[in-house]
């Protein structure tokens, strides 16, 4: 499903939304890295540099957005939640999190990679494998990662949060959109 940079198909009243279409942008964004992976041996060109600067920015200052989105404001409403039906997603949480820290590491080495050939115009042969090994493993862990939340946990969250918890994780996402 392509999805244009600053479009969503919801708005801060469905903040499970929000964060749903966040992870079609990452979807996205890790499908340009797969491609720019397929090429990274050959030398770069404008539109290989394009793309990657763009995925390389949505990871370094977006994605960490999302995720605190989602630690800080849902994830701490969720345990909160004494609801028999929450106690299944609840368990899903504290991976998710580790998730997070692991994909934090992981998406260093492709920026560094990543930054390495936008300034040197090429990668070493084992340094361009290294970059694909990379964007594999993320590619990996947030297929998973993903249909968790999409499947699990967001669709719980708006079952059992009440209007007045989704009003004040909207506005604490659209606040931190905003700095």
């Amino acid at each position: 499903m392509p999805v244009q940079i600053g479009a969503s198909t919801h708005g801060f009243s469905n903040p499970t939304g929000l964060l749903s279409d966040c992870h079609r942008r990452i979807e996205m964004f890790l499908g340009s890295l797969q491609e720019i992976g397929k090429r990274i041996d050959q030398p770069l060109n404008e539109e290989t540099a394009c793309a990657l600067t763009a995925a390389l920015r949505y990871f370094r200052e977006a994605a960490p957005k999302h995720t605190a989105d989602e630690e800080e404001s849902l994830f701490p409403r969720l345990r909160r939640i004494q609801n028999p039906e929450a106690q299944a997603a609840l368990a899903q949480l504290e991976q998710l999190e580790k998730d997070h820290r692991w994909a934090d590491a992981v998406h260093a080495e492709v920026d560094r990679l990543g930054q390495q050939y936008l300034s040197q115009s090429r990668l070493s042969s084992a340094e361009a494998d290294q970059f694909r090994a990379a964007v594999s493993q993320l590619a990996s862990m947030y297929q998973q990662h993903i249909q968790v939340e999409d499947h699990m946990i967001f669709p719980v969250a708006d079952r059992v949060l009440s209007q007045t918890e989704r009003s004040s994780i909207a506005r604490e996402i659209k606040n931190r959109r905003s700095t």
